[in-house]
């Protein structure tokens, strides 16, 4: 049975996540000459404008959008990490802002996990391969402040307080609700996690990550934890229960993908509505239906987070895809993919939220999300324990 989709979540559920040189003869004539200044000067003007944009806290520090949008341009390219083209509706994200733009996206690792986006930083800070940006999960966000570059986009006062950094450092972009899918064609119904330790799940069960390094696997954590009994500030249900799926020998560590869910390795995961209507979409077109429930109508919400890495290679584009992730177009195109933007009442005030993309969206009556220090006291907890309890 798939999860019904109306729209509900809106902004307010806070958590406080890539030379052309020109070859000339040794006597070359004046128009080559006139040609060779021309591209030098152009090269210069193009430095100079990354240069600024490098401490641009918005696009007026670089004289306006326009400015920001011929810097980005000069530059022509972007570092973008761990953006599945299928979650929540990346892919069509990435198309828009190269088709508005003309500016190349490289594209890295796309199922990394937030901790792994921050290692790709470290590892290629000072090259032209480092990330440009960020998309990571509320814990690796607040861990990762010093990696960020403040940046204020012109929807930035229309974004809640509680959405926000107050300097910039970094934006909640969008949400979903965390619920389990699973392979009803091979499983039949599951109405509840206790089915889970059933042979016949025998390695199916996973969620997206390791949960101390990955917000989907988090809060797929906490899903679990608090159907079983355990709360915001005490994951020991949690770590029991996750125990209990591994003693059964139903617990599949691996990594989730889209094509490990396609291929029958994982065939129960914890993981974001918006993924998992992207799995039941595909899943259709091969004759097999894809299904979720929610533990106990436990609702776990939770912000994914956009900032800009203080050395990216390529500063102003870094800065104009922020800007394009927070206009209209961009966050109607995460409401498409099944994820709730974080600008979502400010355009239905507006008149401009898709209400057709917004029926993609589940509704939440009672949203539970872990305050910053909640969220950091669990993946402490997590860090010193689920290795260790799982034997990885």
């Amino acid at each position: 049975m798939r999860i019904a989709m109306r729209s509900s979540i809106v902004a307010g559920l806070a958590v406080t996540a890539l030379a052309l040189s020109a070859c000339g003869s040794s006597t070359p004539s004046s128009t080559s000459s006139s040609a060779s200044s021309a591209n030098s000067s152009a090269s210069s003007a193009s430095g100079a404008s990354s240069d600024a944009a490098k401490t641009a806290k918005s696009a007026a520090d670089l004289g306006g959008m326009d400015k920001l949008i011929e810097a980005a341009k000069a530059e022509g390219q972007l570092n973008v990490i761990a953006l599945p083209h299928d979650w929540a509706n990346y892919g069509e994200i990435i198309e828009g802002f190269k088709t508005k733009y003309g500016i190349t996206v490289n594209e890295s690792t796309p199922d990394a996990s937030s901790k792994e986006e921050i290692q790709a930083a470290d590892a290629n800070k000072g090259t032209d391969k480092a990330p440009d940006v960020f998309d990571l999960g509320t814990t690796v966000t607040l861990e990762s402040k010093d990696y960020f570059a403040p940046y204020k986009v012109e929807n930035f006062d229309k974004i809640p307080a509680e959405n926000k950094d107050a300097d910039g450092l970094y934006l909640n972009d969008y949400t979903g609700v965390m619920v389990v899918g699973y392979n009803k064609t091979q499983y039949g119904e599951i109405t509840s996690l206790d089915q889970l330790t059933d042979t016949k799940f025998d390695g199916a069960v996973a969620v997206n990550g390791k949960p101390a390094e990955a917000g989907a696997a988090f809060n797929g954590f906490l899903l679990a934890n608090l159907a079983n009994g355990g709360t915001l500030d005490d994951g020991t249900k949690g770590l029991e229960y996750f125990k209990k799926l591994k003693d059964a020998g139903t617990l599949n560590q691996s990594d989730v993908t889209k094509g490990t869910i396609e291929s029958g390795e994982h065939g129960v995961v914890f993981d974001w509505t918006y993924n998992q209507l992207s799995y039941t979409s595909s899943l259709k077109e091969k004759g097999v239906e894809w299904a979720t429930f929610v533990p106990n109508n436990i609702s776990v919400v939770s912000y994914y987070n956009q900032a800009i890495n203080k050395d990216a290679p390529h500063p102003a584009a870094a800065r104009l895809w922020q800007e394009y992730l927070f206009s209209a177009e961009a966050q109607n195109l995460w409401l498409k993919g099944g994820a709730s933007p974080v600008l979502a009442a400010e355009m239905k005030k507006a008149g401009t939220l898709n209400a057709e993309f917004e029926k993609n969206v589940p509704a939440v009556t009672d949203p539970q999300t872990p305050t910053a220090d909640q969220a950091e006291k669990m993946n402490k907890f997590l860090a010193d324990n689920w290795d260790k309890t799982m034997g990885q």
